[in-house]
């Protein structure tokens, strides 16, 4: 049985090998699928790649001297903007400056929460108020009926850890350092998360942390009038010198940078700006222009999709666009009525024209069918009635 086996496995390899050889398509059927409603003759077998469109970048240039996030989180603020501007196209460029007092600033609302947070904790230590939820720890499970009973645990025992852990990666190198950061990654990870809501940020409220955490790129100017604004304005015009993006949005309500977005424009770059100010001069300016409440709300996306459409249909009508020219049209009209005239003059003749020349037909004295010019444009009717009715 088994010899028999071994025979029929044999013979059948045989028959698959005379089949590829007699027919070399017989592999191509075993690997590539067809639709069984196709031919192998169809041309339809051969796939049809719709080309991309290729999409313009964009870059987002945020003044947060002139222009920082109030209302809400830097984070939300930030994520909110990346949103409203992908429809103008791929953002690839965020970019945001401000001077050191703009990062320790802390805004209204935030310094009025924190009052209400460390009134409600006085109140919680002498047993007025009772939380309705505990507080739960998002590193170790751990509910607290005390808000500062929770922030001491956080900081005693969490970030002592975290402290630890980054010492441990600090001081190890090669092939260690790269496994520790490997092994702490997801620990760090939820510590950062945690931490966000729990520990008050050294310095300002983590405006340029939060922003970092968005993707943008923040830079620190010096503490100078102005130096926010010159360093904005000098990477705007590097990025329009090197053609790095088609389309520049503007975070800012500052009018200093109206000359850098009229250079845009000349340079057939779109420009969108991004302000409280409705009637400001970088809107007159600027292609587009939206509010930082339109922002928030996610109204700007939607309609930033019917500006990107009035964008298209404007480039449509510019390449279609027709100017009168009267010496293009003059000659043009000119060549047009002397090849007539040589229509006619060869008809009179019976003559195709294949076999004459029709410098020497225009050079003779026959001329009784052929009219010369007057010298006057298409445009120019005759006066004179008489004229008119021997023409006819």
């Amino acid at each position: 049985m088994l010899m028999f086996l071994k025979f029929r496995n044999f013979s059948h390899s045989i028959k698959s090998t005379r089949l590829k050889n007699q027919n070399p398509c017989f592999e191509l059927f075993r690997f590539c699928h067809f639709d069984s409603k196709l031919g192998l003759g169809s041309s339809s077998l051969t796939p049809t790649l719709s080309p991309q469109k290729p999409q313009n970048n964009v870059a987002i240039f945020w003044d947060l001297d002139n222009k920082p996030p109030k209302t809400v989180s830097p984070f939300e603020a930030a994520i909110k903007l990346k949103t409203a501007v992908c429809s103008f196209g791929f953002v690839k460029y965020m970019v945001a400056y401000a001077n050191r007092h703009a990062f320790s600033y802390v805004p209204q609302v935030v310094r009025e929460e924190r009052k209400q947070r460390k009134s409600l904790n006085q109140l919680e230590n002498k047993g007025v108020i009772k939380p309705v939820e505990s507080y739960l720890c998002r590193v170790c499970g751990r509910n607290f009926y005390n808000n500062e009973k929770f922030i001491n645990h956080f900081k005693q025992i969490h970030e002592r850890e975290h402290q630890k852990r980054l010492n441990q990666i600090e001081s190890a190198r090669g092939k260690r350092r790269v496994m520790l950061v490997g092994k702490y990654a997801m620990k760090m990870q939820k510590y950062k998360n945690a931490a966000r809501d729990i520990l008050t940020p050294k310095v300002g409220y983590g405006l340029a942390d939060e922003l970092k955490r968005a993707g943008f790129w923040v830079r620190t100017v010096l503490d100078k009038p102005q130096a926010a604004d010159v360093a904005l304005k000098d990477h705007m015009v590097d990025m329009m010198d090197k053609r790095r993006a088609e389309c520049f949005v503007l975070v800012s309500d500052d009018s200093d940078f109206v000359h850098v977005l009229k250079e845009a424009k000349s340079r057939c770059l779109k420009t969108v700006v991004v302000g409280d100010v409705n009637d400001g001069a970088l809107k007159r300016v600027a292609d587009a222009g939206f509010s930082w409440q339109e922002i928030l709300m996610g109204k700007a996306k939607k309609d930033a999709e019917t500006v990107v459409g009035r964008w298209k249909d404007r480039d449509v009508l510019k390449r279609l666009e027709w100017t009168y020219d009267p010496d293009v049209e003059k000659n043009l009209h000119g060549m047009v009525y002397e090849f007539d005239n040589h229509e006619s003059k060869d008809e009179c003749d019976g003559n195709d024209g294949e076999d004459g020349d029709i410098d020497n037909i225009l050079d003779g004295d026959d001329v009784g069918c052929l009219q010369k010019e007057d010298g006057r444009g298409w445009w120019e009717l005759d006066s004179n009635p008489e004229v008119t009715s021997s023409q006819s």
